[in-house]
């Protein structure tokens, strides 16, 4: 992986060209929301004729060349990104999911289930943009251990991280864990952490793995997402029996609300009010 490599990306959406304008805009607003620049489309309406903006832009033959290689007939759309492949990946893969419910195009009688494997290890930062950061999860063992860490390429390492995926929505995540203090300095070392920072913020962590933790590793399924997809609701609060509104207040349970003053001194917490202008 390059830093900041350009990708072009094409996606093919059946049925597509029945989409109204104003959708379209919909469409290229939502990939806007995922940083993308912007959302080209080739519409192929009836006898093979070719309506988009950027037509003029590619000529005739590239047009149809694309058209070809997509595998589009008439009916169809394509959309394009052209961004970073984080961007782009982003963007089509929101605009997608979007194209599938506004065209019925998922089938909700189905359960497809997916295991996202290979996580890369680190990528650049997204606050500091030239900075190596972690991608994923900074705890996970990295595959090759130290000798990938030492003479591979940081945007090449691969980590045992894993995600079981149920319908495109997250159901489980889980890792093989780091339990190698030495691997892990290393890691951590390419981030720009010190031994003493790794020392100083999990240091508990790293005296429990010098007794001579053994090699483990788990998954976190998430019961709720997969119940929210098999009933085939909108949203996760359906699942819940006391759902949170967007402040994050339980209104069923009045939660949160104030706590009894004794209770408070018994585990040496006090409260300070918060006096606002």
């Amino acid at each position: 992986m390059v830093k900041n490599e350009g990708v072009v990306h094409a996606m093919k959406v059946d049925g597509g060209a029945k989409l109204t304008r104003k959708e379209i805009d919909e469409l290229t607003q939502l990939a806007i929301s995922k940083e993308a620049k912007g959302l080209a489309y080739i519409i192929i309406k009836e006898g093979g004729e070719l309506q988009s903006p950027i037509v003029k832009f590619l000529g005739d033959d590239l047009a149809n060349k694309i058209v070809k290689e997509m595998e589009a007939k008439e009916g169809d759309i394509i959309f394009f990104g052209a961004d970073t492949w984080k961007t782009v990946c982003a963007s089509l893969g929101a605009v997608r999911n979007e194209c599938a419910s506004k065209l019925g195009l998922k089938d909700n009688t189905k359960a497809a289930w997916c295991w996202v494997v290979d996580f890369p290890m680190y990528s650049y930062s997204e606050i500091e943009p030239d900075r190596i950061d972690f991608e994923h999860n900074p705890f996970s063992m990295v595959q090759g251990g130290m000798k990938a860490l030492e003479e591979k390429n940081p945007l090449e390492i691969l980590a045992y991280n894993y995600d079981l995926i149920i319908n495109g929505f997250e159901a489980s995540s889980g890792a093989i864990r780091n339990s190698s203090p030495e691997i892990m300095y290393k890691a951590f070392e390419i981030a720009g952490y010190t031994k003493e920072d790794v020392d100083a913020r999990f240091g508990g962590m790293i005296r429990a793995f010098k007794y001579g933790a053994p090699p483990h590793g788990g998954s976190a399924p998430g019961i709720d997402r997969i119940l929210m997809v098999l009933q085939d609701v909108n949203s996760i609060r359906d699942i819940y029996a006391f759902p949170k509104d967007g402040r994050g207040r339980d209104l069923m349970m009045d939660s949160p609300s104030e706590v009894d003053t004794k209770l408070l001194r018994e585990v040496n917490i006090k409260t300070i009010k918060h006096l606002t202008s």
